[in-house]
């Protein structure tokens, strides 16, 4: 979606200054919260109007700052009465403007929910608040020796409620599955008010799953004040190399062959030479220059098991021509190895003004192709893509590198759409754990059909009638998109009287 595109989504919505918001409902969020908590001005404003996703800024009416979930659901409550748009926010790292402001809203942010509530090792579990962050999480259950598995490379900032709001992943996420895989039970914030909980102690509840709709939802359902999450023990071992490869091609069918036999790792990753450049030149982590392609390859497990499968994936990646095997010989060195593919993104603004970070899925055999195709791509506009990203599970992150200032924005946008929606084309997904947003609306419709897009539709006004949770995300809207809304066809029952339409 275009600058131009968002514009329009919140000139739907209302668009109007910050000064849209009448006296009686500003004072409504001042009781519910207690002046120190409403932020008023423009100046503080401006720090909330983007989120990871810098291209797209809307300055919203107020941003709230709740200390507890009592107040979640009273600024909630607000904005029912009132009926005002409200966006939740964690860390604001997410990059597909999913916490994008609505002009003639508000924000709630929930940085000041931070609280590690309860560890028990036992259960392996642990009771969070929403802005706690997710490296902090293995920090509160290191004593014990667990930790928490899901890991994206912004664990350090972004938060355990913004993860569910994504369902994030991380690197680890090919053994070890997303957020959703490891969250049992949440307390949440429906868009009326009401605080209610959502899963149980073991993830499951009577009915249908609830907990599964609302994890991923990127703040379409109500906000999560309060979660419990699986914890794992630390592994026995742990096993990481980083390996050089002449192509892309050679790397990528030592993915497909590692998991072709039987062997699950921990991590796949992989890096191309402008991603390893940027990388070397913010951290020195040990990265050749100048290769095609590098993998690094995790295993961890108990020790005999993880020793014989590393020796079988040190086999594959020589059969295919390995260049350089690099295995870490401790801790120090696994480190250094992941904090070259963790810093990555950040990285990629040393050799360029400008980029986008697109998010992607593709079948694992189709890797080869379609980074020749992004490549192919970005050579036909004039625009270079830098890649890295977890090849185990065929998650893209192409980064398109473009110079705003030399005019080219809306070109590295186009490009960066027609990446998501090629690997769609390919048989994969828009997203694999950044989420749609504001950024991937539009292309909803070459994923799914109107009959999905509709049903989608319908779950979210089950949940919130009114529209007012974090609009403008995630589906393709009429005015938008140019989309016709599909007509809805009542089910016999619902013309019978039986049952009725939410």
């Amino acid at each position: 979606m275009t600058r131009s595109g968002v514009e329009a989504v919140h000139g739907a919505l209302g668009g109007a200054p910050a000064s849209v918001l009448d006296d009686a409902t500003r004072r409504a969020f001042d009781e519910a919260l207690g002046p120190e908590n409403v932020i008023h001005d423009l100046a503080r404003l401006r720090s909330y109007e983007c989120d990871g996703l810098t291209g797209y800024r809307v300055v919203p009416a107020l941003v709230l700052l709740p200390r507890t979930a009592e107040q979640v659901a009273a600024a909630v409550g607000v904005c029912a009465a009132h009926g005002v748009p409200f966006v939740a926010r964690g860390a604001g790292t997410g990059l597909s403007g999913g916490a994008l402001p609505v002009a003639e809203g508000v924000v709630i942010s929930l940085q000041r929910l931070r609280r590690v509530l309860e560890v028990d090792p036992v259960d392996r579990i642990a009771v969070l608040e929403p802005g706690v962050t997710n490296l902090d999480i293995t920090r509160a259950a290191a004593p014990h020796g667990l930790y928490y598995a899901p890991d994206p490379s912004s664990q350090q900032v972004c938060t355990i409620g913004g993860n569910v709001a994504e369902n994030s992943g991380g690197a680890h996420c090919l053994k070890y599955g997303f957020t959703t895989n490891h969250v049992l039970e949440m307390e949440v914030v429906l868009a009326d008010g009401s605080l209610v909980t959502l899963g149980g102690p073991t993830g499951e509840q009577l009915g249908p799953d609830l907990r599964g709709v609302f994890l991923g939802s990127e703040g379409t359902l109500g906000i999560a004040t309060k979660i419990t999450v699986r914890l794992l023990r630390v592994p026995e071992t742990v096993r990481t190399l980083l390996a050089d490869f002449p192509s892309v091609v050679a790397a990528g069918d030592v993915v497909s062959d590692i998991v072709a036999g039987g062997i699950v790792p921990a991590a796949v990753e992989m890096m191309d030479t402008l991603a390893i450049e940027a990388a070397e030149a913010a951290v020195q982590a040990g990265y050749t220059l100048g290769v095609p392609a590098a993998l690094v390859v995790e295993l961890d497990g108990p020790a005999e098991e993880c020793d014989t499968e590393f020796e079988l994936v040190k086999a594959i990646c020589e059969r295919h021509g390995c260049t350089r095997l690099h295995i870490a010989a401790d801790a120090e060195e696994r480190a250094a190895i992941w904090r070259g593919r963790k810093s990555a993104f950040a990285a990629v603004g040393r050799i360029s003004p400008d980029y986008f970070v697109q998010d992607g899925v593709v079948p694992r055999t189709r890797l080869a192709e379609v980074l020749a195709r992004i490549a192919a791509m970005g050579d036909e506009v004039g625009l270079r893509v830098a890649n890295v990203f977890h090849a185990g599970d065929g998650n893209l992150h192409p980064l398109v590198l473009y110079d705003g200032a030399a005019g080219q924005t809306e070109l590295a946008e186009s490009l960066s759409g027609r990446i998501a929606e090629l690997c769609v084309e390919l048989g994969g997904s828009l997203s694999g754990e950044h989420g749609i947003g504001t950024d991937k609306a539009c292309s909803m419709p070459k994923m799914y059909s109107d009959a999905d897009l509709a049903v989608m539709d319908r779950v979210r006004r089950g949940f919130d009638p009114g529209g007012l949770c974090n609009p403008g995300k995630l589906l393709p809207t009429p005015r938008l998109c140019g989309e016709q809304p599909g007509k809805y066809r009542p089910h016999p029952l619902e013309q019978s009287g039986v049952i009725e339409r939410l």
